[in-house]
């Protein structure tokens, strides 16, 4: 079984990071780092730059967690890869970062989290930054 994380760069991902070595260590299970872009990285401030993955896995071999690290562009949203990965392999948790969004900003742009939270068929841990 894995840990899986969705992992943006910012405070929201590294509270869901950090959620997720506690996470993985109590259960004695790898951390599969998630990070995606639909294909306009450049202009995407959640995709990961090298020098962020660089930083998470240095962070991870730090805390002896066994992980592994998915950087995927191809043209999908965040919760449709994560839906995909976990229902492929043999995730027992799902942690993702949750921030507070008005009904409009619901309304208008969707909920990769509420995705998430709908269909995954394991426990999803959602965390806040700070």
């Amino acid at each position: 079984m894995t840990v899986l994380v969705g992992y943006v760069p910012s405070p929201l991902g590294e509270a869901a990071l950090r959620a997720a070595v506690e996470q993985a260590r109590f259960r004695d299970e790898p951390v599969l780092v998630v990070n995606t872009s639909r294909g306009d990285a450049y202009v995407d401030p959640r995709f990961a730059q090298e020098a962020d993955l660089e930083r998470v896995v240095r962070e991870l071999t730090a805390a002896g967690v066994p992980h592994s690290v998915r950087q995927l562009v191809r043209g999908r949203d965040t919760a449709e890869e994560i839906v995909d990965i976990v229902e492929a392999e043999d995730i027992s948790l799902v942690v993702i970062g949750v921030r507070h969004r008005s009904a409009v900003g619901k309304l208008i742009m969707g909920s990769a989290a509420q995705e998430v939270l709908l269909r995954v068929r394991c426990p999803v841990l959602a965390v806040k930054a700070g």
